[in-house]
């Protein structure tokens, strides 16, 4: 799964990466960013790219309960193209979470570790998303939400959890994010791999508590995990 990830970059800079108009202004420094929080997002609409802010925690249009949010925060690559959820999502609605790193929890003994996952040349990670949109039938306002979708571990991951969050490679980000794409290509994007040169350390437990942020949250503890150090 994918419960926690950090923004720390302003997505001005998030915008020029991936070459996208900035009509979210947020800027960054989010170490903590939890589901039901509003988070940057890349969509494309109209041959228009952009960065924008939607919150985490799909609600489907035709739901009448927001609560639903709290559990459709990921999306599972096997069952993504079928679930009454997220597969009409998955034909049209696409985009992808920029982030510098996102967290799991690594069971030890009787406890659980916080690890973040990050590129360790500083590249920010594409993690694959969908979007939808939900007028409130008192306000008509409409309320954009996102997920991100997982699929089975690769090598590194293997050893912290049972699942990790797709990361879509530059050369395909504009595959996943057109609407246009057909959907039969897209199963084989959601596949893990092990080409991402990733790198997991132990963080401090104050990203435990989803009020903490701060630089402190992404600081490296020592020693490593006994589980990592025998990959």
């Amino acid at each position: 799964m994918c419960g926690r990830f950090t923004q720390q970059r302003p997505t001005s800079e998030i915008a020029a990466i991936f070459e996208a108009e900035d009509l979210f202004d947020d800027p960054g420094g989010r170490f903590n960013v939890a589901p039901t929080d509003e988070a940057a997002v890349v969509v494309e609409r109209d041959e228009r790219r952009a960065v924008v802010g939607y919150r985490w925690g799909l609600i489907p249009g035709w739901s009448d309960d927001p609560r639903i949010a709290s559990r459709t925060f990921n999306a599972r690559a096997e069952t993504v193209a079928t679930s009454p959820i997220f597969r009409d999502a998955f034909r049209r609605r696409r985009c992808l979470v920029p982030v510098d790193g996102f967290y799991e929890w690594l069971r030890e003994g009787g406890g659980r570790q916080p690890m973040r996952i990050h590129d360790p040349s500083g590249a920010m990670l594409a993690l694959a998303g969908l979007w939808t949109g939900r007028r409130d039938p008192e306000s008509g306002t409409w309320h954009r939400t996102f997920t991100i979708v997982t699929t089975r571990p690769n090598e590194l991951m293997a050893a912290i959890h049972n699942r990790m969050p797709v990361v879509v490679p530059q050369d395909s980000w504009s595959r996943w994010l057109a609407p246009s794409t057909d959907v039969a290509e897209l199963p084989a994007m959601l596949e893990p791999s092990d080409a991402w040169a990733l790198d997991a350390y132990a963080v401090p437990p104050l990203v435990n508590n989803v009020r903490n942020n701060g630089l402190e949250l992404v600081e490296r503890l020592e020693p490593m995990p006994e589980a990592l150090t025998l990959l």
